[in-house]
C-alpha cells in the first residue's frame, strides 16, 4: 500500500457522515445538466442517463463530486452571490463531508458503493461558464472523480458514508 493510500485510510476513519444534495446528469457532451432527485449508478459505467454512461467501462471518472462548502467559496473569490451547481458540470454535490478525506477510500451513498479515484480538476471551460477568472476560481476546489463498484439508487438526502476496512469491496 502506497503511503498517500496509508494517509488518507488515517482520516477517513475520523469522517463525519455527509449528505447528497444534488444529482445532475448530462445526457450528452456540451449539454445542459438536469437536476434529478435521483438516479440509479451502475456498476463499472456510470450514472443511468449521463453520457458518461455510454463510455469505456471501468472509467476512473465514472462520476464527478463536488463539495457545496466549495461553492461558496468560488462564488466569494468570483464576487458573486452563490453559484449553480449544474454550472460547475459535476454529477454530485454533497456536504458535510471533506472529499479531499474520501480521495483512495471506498464509500457508500445510498444503495451504491463508489471508489473515489482522482482529483477532478476545473477545465478552461469555467471561464465560459462562471466568467472571467471563473477556471482559476475553481483550482483547488474541483472535487473528486469515482468509479462505481457496486450498482445501487441514490437520491437526494441519501447518507455519504466512508466504508471502514472491512465494509470495503475488494477492488
Amino acid at each position: 500500500m502506497s503511503r498517500q493510500h496509508t494517509l488518507f485510510d488515517r482520516f477517513s476513519g475520523a469522517l463525519d457522515k455527509g449528505r447528497l444534495d444534488w444529482i445532475g446528469l448530462r445526457p450528452a457532451r456540451r449539454a445542459a445538466l438536469l437536476s434529478v432527485a435521483q438516479t440509479y449508478a451502475i456498476a463499472d459505467l456510470g450514472l443511468e442517463g449521463d453520457r458518461r454512461c455510454q463510455g469505456t467501462p471501468g472509467s476512473a471518472r465514472q462520476v464527478t463530486l463536488i463539495n457545496a462548502e466549495h461553492l461558496d467559496v468560488v462564488a466569494k473569490l468570483l464576487k458573486r452571490e452563490s453559484i449553480d451547481p449544474a454550472l460547475l458540470r459535476r454529477n454530485l454535490m454533497v456536504s458535510g463531508i471533506n472529499l479531499q478525506a474520501l480521495r483512495y477510500q471506498q464509500f457508500r451513498i445510498g444503495d451504491a458503493i463508489f471508489q473515489a479515484t482522482a482529483l477532478c480538476h476545473p477545465c478552461s471551460r469555467m471561464d465560459e461558464v462562471l466568467g472571467p477568472g471563473g477556471h482559476a476560481a475553481m483550482l483547488g476546489h474541483g472535487g473528486l472523480c469515482a468509479r462505481i463498484l457496486r450498482a445501487g439508487k441514490i437520491q437526494v438526502g441519501d447518507e455519504v458514508i466512508c466504508l471502514s476496512a472491512d465494509e470495503q469491496l475488494p477492488d
